[in-house]
């Protein structure tokens, strides 16, 4: 089968395409023809060297849409349209950037909706995280207001689109004011351009500040946004586009001292016994996209041997969502 492979560090262009063996199923897994796979920061920052040297030829991807080819596990049907995301994939087994990928059965979902495999593949990884946030971790509920910081990335866009549709009130942030019409096409009820003084700008909108915040910039810039959180709040990170959530100093009576409580969530969760995608609502979001009644997540296409344009329009933060590869 075609693969992409990352055999040594550096830009776009160390990706290359191979033949290699197609992965066999064993016990409790599933193979899946893959038809396409989004893109994600975690495969730029692996193929960069920012997680690390590569120690040996990888196939990077942590999600994909596809059909069942074979399945061990019992649960699924030859041909039925699944996606599958995390569970190891492109980190200590073979990834989606390939023309089949063997997944364990805990992270494959049927997908029950006609949509194309083109938008399904926009789905899996930046829903799955905005769901584990917005309904596991921060619980938001219709007329609460949420800021999110960091709104035009796939999985700010993401967390936006699905707050809105469970009736939320959104404040999100860009630091390139270019980016404010995209935030409106999303729906965002108010538009705060990030120049490292977010909190004050939310209590200019908010006085008391928002219910809850998803951080999706990461840096010290997290203890703005705690700033911008009413007492008894909840600000949860989960990315880090401007680097890692590392604070050298933190006051917990001064930075905190509103009782906000600060948490990391990270997507690995899905598809484990604590987020089963079976509780997930990505069914529900695929019948929401497939219908029209949400806003698709794709905002790039590419073939598989673009994959180097590809990461090069990643690389750029200019694709204000999500980018799918087709096979």
């Amino acid at each position: 089968m075609k693969a992409i492979i990352l055999e040594k560090n550096g830009g776009p262009e160390v990706l290359t395409i191979r033949e290699i063996a197609e992965p066999q199923t064993t016990e409790g897994t599933v193979k899946i023809k893959i038809k396409a796979f989004g893109l994600n920061k975690m495969e730029s920052y692996k193929r960069q060297g920012i997680m690390g040297p590569v120690a040996a030829p990888t196939v990077l991807g942590i999600e994909a849409a596809g059909e069942v080819v074979e399945d061990k596990s019992g649960r699924f049907e030859p041909g039925q349209k699944v996606i599958t995301m995390m569970g190891g994939l492109g980190m200590n087994r073979q990834g989606s950037y390939a023309e089949y990928v063997v997944s364990p059965a805990d992270n494959v979902l049927a997908i029950n909706s006609d949509i194309s495999y083109e938008e399904l593949a926009a789905i899996p990884e930046s829903f799955g995280t905005a769901a584990l946030v917005l309904d596991k971790v921060l619980k938001v509920t219709a007329g609460e207001t949420l800021l999110i910081k960091g709104g035009t990335s796939a999985a700010g866009a993401a967390a936006i689109l699905y707050a809105k549709f469970k009736g939320v009130k959104v404040i999100a942030t860009t630091r390139d004011a270019n980016k404010s019409f995209r935030l409106k096409q999303l729906g965002v009820d108010y538009v705060i351009v990030d120049n490292g003084n977010v909190s004050e700008e939310v209590r200019k909108i908010l006085p008391d500040g928002a219910d809850n915040a998803l951080d999706i910039v990461g840096s010290d810039g997290i203890l703005d946004t705690v700033a911008g959180v009413k007492a008894f709040g909840q600000v949860t990170v989960i990315g880090l586009l401007s680097g890692a959530p590392v604070l050298q100093n933190l006051n917990l009576m001064s930075q905190l001292g509103q009782s906000v409580k600060l948490s990391f969530s990270l997507s690995g969760l899905l598809g484990t016994k604590a987020y089963p995608l079976t509780e997930t609502p990505l069914n529900l979001i695929a019948e929401q996209v497939a219908s029209g009644k949400m806003a698709s997540l794709r905002t790039a296409t590419f073939t598989f041997d673009q994959i180097a344009e590809a990461h090069e329009l990643m690389d750029s933060n200019k694709a204000n969502g999500k980018i799918v590869i087709t096979i």
